[in-house]
This record gives C-alpha cells, structure tokens and sequence, in this order.
C-alpha cells in the first residue's frame, strides 16, 4: 500500500518494497549475465570435428580456427566451433540414384 508523505512508514511496507527490490535486481542480474564461454582442449576439438592432429594445426596456422594458448596448453572457444560448424553445415536429403534401386532390387 503506497504512503502520503503525511503517513509512517510500517514494518509492511518496508517487507513489501524489500521483497520487490530484490526481485527487480535479480531479474537485471539474469539479463545482465553471459553465459560463460567454454573452452575446449585440443583432443576435445580433434574428435569433434573428426580431425587429424596436422589438420588441426593447420586450421590454426591458416586463422580458421581461432584459440588461446596458456602455456604449452591450446584451448578453443566452443562457440567459435559451432560457427565453423553452422556454416559447414550441408543440407542435402539422401537422394537414390538409378543404380541404388538397381542394386536393391
């Protein structure tokens, strides 16, 4: 219940406003906060993509895949390989040709 400046301020009304603030501020915390990014290790970015050691280290050479490096350690940004991925992506429908259904039959 909203007070006139003619009014005290009850032990209520300071729960209430406490209650509501509180809930404001989480819900600019969600907003606010990014998701953590997350980091892959070498052998992690190998078997997803199905690569080779030499192919990986020419994927970094050539800039197509970005990373950091920590020491001897090399990490990939997880989202940085489902963009790679994303724009990979093939979308082809299995489509049989004339000598498949010859072969079946």
């Amino acid at each position: 219940m909203p007070s006139t400046p003619d009014q005290p301020v009850t032990v209520a009304d300071l729960n209430a406003f406490k209650k509501e603030l509180l809930t404001e501020i989480r819900t600019l915390f969600e907003m606010a906060a990014p998701a953590p990014k997350k980091w892959l290790k070498s052998y992690q970015v190998k078997q997803l993509l199905g690569i080779s050691h030499g192919t990986l280290q020419t994927m970094r050479a050539n800039g197509s895949l970005p990373y950091a490096r920590i020491g001897n350690l090399i990490y990939y940004d997880q989202y940085e390989l489902d963009k790679i991925l994303a724009e990979r992506q093939q979308n082809r429908c299995y489509q049989p040709t004339k000598a498949n259904r010859t072969q079946k039959q």
